[in-house]
């Protein structure tokens, strides 16, 4: 099991990795669902953890739908954040019509390298996620997708959750005769929003996922503005671990 917590400072990153998270995400702008973080910050919490930093390319929260100038200042942040040695970015694109942003994938994937590259919630406005969920693992570069198995909070969407990690289940074994991916990389779904400490151990019992993703909940009184509760994270951290 991967514990993957959201940092949105220096201290956010040394306290998530002090109390046993495995992977952070770097965001800013915490309450408009992340954006893209400053260079400066990235570089610092690059330089100051060993767990690894996937970093949020993010240009607005308008939509998830982007224009030539959004995509032309998300090529600058991805090689930008490749120079600086983050681990991976999170990514996620959508047309007008509301299906993934393949155009998008193909033009940006390229500039993020070896980097681990994660799709996030903008899966979660398709129409058709199974369908989505197909396009997005044709991708060996993008490692597992961010969801919530909709637009309501993942405890709300335990079935749908079980399906998106059924169909991953069945494709892996296809992967492991495909030199694009190995066992070690197979595509993972990356639960996230609404999760609790209280209720972790149902859900991924329920789901069957591999890795969960935590913001709000294991932060003083539950606030995304607040700092990390250390108790929190590693009561979190100790449920995750020993599920295995």
């Amino acid at each position: 099991m991967k514990l993957e917590v959201i940092a949105t400072c220096v201290e956010d990153a040394l306290l998530a990795e002090e109390c046993g998270a495995d992977r952070l995400e770097l965001i800013t702008a915490i309450t408009e669902g992340g954006l893209t973080p400053s260079i400066g910050m990235i570089q610092q919490v690059v330089d100051a953890v060993q767990i690894p930093v996937n970093v949020m390319v993010r240009p607005h929260s308008r939509s998830f739908v982007y224009g030539q100038h959004d995509i032309a200042t998300m090529a600058v942040d991805i090689e930008e954040i490749a120079k600086v040695g983050a681990a991976g970015i999170v990514i996620g694109a959508l047309t007008a019509d509301g299906d993934i942003d393949v155009a998008l994938l193909d033009q940006l994937l390229p500039l993020a390298g070896k980097m681990d590259v994660t799709f996030h919630r903008a899966f979660d406005e398709l129409d058709n996620r199974p369908a989505g969920l197909e396009t997005l693992m044709s991708y060996p570069q993008i490692s597992r997708v961010l969801t919530s198995g909709g637009l309501k909070p993942a405890p709300q969407a335990v079935a749908e959750i079980q399906q998106l990690v059924g169909i991953t289940r069945d494709r892996g074994r296809g992967f492991l005769s495909n030199s694009a991916r190995t066992r070690e990389n197979t595509f993972q779904i990356l639960a996230g929003h609404g999760l609790t400490i209280e209720g972790i151990e149902a859900f991924i019992a329920a789901t069957g996922v591999t890795e969960v993703h935590f913001g709000s909940a294991v932060r003083l009184d539950s606030s995304a503005l607040a700092p990390i509760d250390p108790v929190r994270l590693k009561a979190l951290a100790t449920k995750i671990h020993s599920i295995g």
